[in-house]
């Protein structure tokens, strides 16, 4: 058996000390890429990605997003295009534009991890703040960011929750 994407998700962890060496572009077209081979509901591409790597927008991004401890070289900000979710019939409630962010998340970390990146995804910002930054077009908003860069040598340690229930605790098997 040929476990490397077992080991690829087994060794991903959220990257928070970055060093400032830039993302080099042709990494960051590779992680962006990746998103295309997310699964999406019905095929539709009901996202938007931003790519962002000026220093100046970043730091700006940094000020507006409590939830963003590291200082990345470059972010790719996931939107949700409401007004096309609208078109497509998808009532206000419907969680499959949601359910797409997590996945086209999960893809751009993996990517990232897969070429050598560190990664972190932010959901803690101002919506608002980081839509006006990006000059984002009505209707168009950002739910996630995800940062990243070069993984300094020495990381913070994972945070560690106490009294939590064990994994095995956390699956149930069908009844039969």
């Amino acid at each position: 058996m040929n476990d490397t994407v077992l080991r690829a998700i087994r060794t991903r962890r959220v990257v928070r000390v970055l060093t400032p060496e830039p993302v080099d572009h042709r990494q960051l077209t590779a992680v962006l890429d990746s998103a295309r081979y997310a699964p999406h509901a019905g095929n539709r591409r009901l996202h938007r990605y931003v790519a962002v790597t000026r220093p100046p927008l970043l730091r700006a991004l940094r000020m507006v997003s409590p939830g963003m401890l590291q200082h990345p070289t470059a972010a790719i900000v996931v939107c949700v295009d409401w007004p096309q979710v609208r078109s497509y019939g998808f009532p206000p409630a419907n969680p499959g534009p949601y359910i797409d962010v997590g996945t086209a998340a999960a893809t751009l970390l993996l990517a990232a991890h897969g070429i050598g990146l560190g990664a972190g995804p932010v959901t803690s910002f101002s919506r608002a703040a980081v839509a006006t930054l990006l000059n984002l077009a009505d209707g168009v908003r950002p739910e996630l960011i995800v940062c990243l860069g070069h993984p300094a040598a020495e990381q913070l340690p994972p945070v560690r929750r106490r009294g939590g229930p064990a994994w095995e605790d956390l699956i149930q098997w069908e009844r039969g």
